[in-house]
């Protein structure tokens, strides 16, 4: 658990009686009761100005996919379910197994599949959903160190989950209104040193229509790519950057609050995978901002191709329609997202929480890498 630091905000001086109280609108009434009535309304974002974080330390991560290896059966947690594969690259949807139910020796085999698939999607969770924040922090330790983010709103008392949120009134996304399109891939916080490995993520409410989520395969983006262009790949590193995300929310956007300091780190572009050894892309348009050791113009020219090539292979993808109670798992290390924000006109709420734990400092694909700067 992280350590938190929070000064108290003086209480105004303002004498009550100066204070002219604007009498209530039914517009606002409604709103207000409406919220009182929300379920969830105990897990929307909270934001304080004053609340200040200090930075992260590196730490010993030990995935528990390694432990699912030595079991006799290392898919035994879905010997009961419905198992269906989203597309062949990527994607796995499961019926019948109750999350919250998981012994040690579950969460381990979870981690396994997650690793070979990329995304694991688990429907009809409500027993996890309602399980409470506690519950969530309890679940997401097995898997990692708990990541806090530095600018996203977190509900009351738990800076550890972090929250998306979008309704008729307000949004705290990290979102491009300048854009054509409202799909960033990307991989969570790609900045950190030591960035997430398996990450779950859930619905507490969702438009009538819309609000999917894309996920693709960097382990089959990258082997889309010839072996000469793969292996000049394998010696380049990128610097992945915190600082717009950071200057997004300081420009009074998102809740706007920065309660760490923004960072960026140097990752390799092929990264491999701990467990299964395998190979995955890593660079995205949200975070990665530059390749070391080329000039300028070489740089934008390749990191441009690659992206391209991440948006434009949608049979490399999958998209996740979201129902109630579905809780979806998925591993940052081999696979990139973005949500699809098309249904602001319906004024519907969005909201979302992820539990983020932490891995390893990506593992270059190609051995002795030096990773300064």
């Amino acid at each position: 658990m992280s350590t938190t630091t929070v000064t108290q905000i003086q209480q105004s001086s303002v004498p009550q009686a100066a204070l002219k109280l604007r009498p209530q609108s039914d517009e606002q009434k409604n709103r207000d009761a409406k919220q009182s009535e929300y379920k969830y309304s105990h897990l929307l974002p909270a934001f304080d100005s004053q609340e200040r974080y200090p930075p992260l330390t590196p730490f010993e991560h030990v995935d528990p996919g390694f432990r699912a290896l030595k079991h006799a059966n290392p898919r035994a947690f879905l010997e009961n379910a419905n198992v269906v594969e989203l597309t062949p690259n990527l994607g796995t949807e499961v019926h019948g197994v109750d999350l919250l139910s998981l012994d040690s020796d579950g969460r381990d085999q979870l981690a396994l599949e997650v690793a070979r698939r990329g995304l694991l999607v688990f429907r009809d969770q409500q027993a996890f959903i309602d399980a409470g924040s506690e519950s969530y922090l309890e679940w997401g330790r097995h898997f990692g160190r708990l990541h806090i983010h530095p600018t996203s709103g977190h509900p009351q008392g738990y800076p550890e989950l972090h929250l998306v949120y979008k309704d008729e009134n307000k949004s705290f996304n990290f979102e491009r209104d300048e854009s054509i399109t409202t799909s960033l891939w990307h991989s969570d916080v790609s900045y950190e040193l030591q960035p997430p490995g398996l990450t779950t993520f859930f619905l507490l409410a969702q438009p009538s229509t819309g609000g999917d989520t894309l996920f693709t395969s960097q382990v089959s983006t990258l082997r889309r790519l010839s072996p000469q262009f793969v292996a000049f790949l394998r010696t380049l590193k990128a610097v992945h950057s915190g600082v717009e995300q950071a200057e997004f929310s300081r420009s009074g956007k998102r809740g706007g609050v920065v309660r760490r300091e923004p960072v960026e780190h140097v990752h390799p572009v092929i990264r491999r995978h701990p467990v299964t050894g395998e190979e995955a892309l890593y660079v995205n348009r949200q975070f990665t901002r530059r390749i070391l050791g080329l000039k300028r113009e070489e740089s934008e020219t390749l990191l441009k191709f690659l992206y391209d090539h991440v948006d434009r292979s949608v049979d490399l993808q999958a998209r996740l329609k979201w129902t109630p109670h579905t809780v979806a798992v998925w591993d940052n290390r081999i696979t990139a997202h973005s949500a699809i924000v098309d249904y602001g006109e319906s004024k519907e709420r969005r909201h979302g929480a992820r539990i983020t734990p932490q891995a390893e400092r990506p593992i270059p694909a190609l051995d002795g890498l030096d990773l300064s700067a």
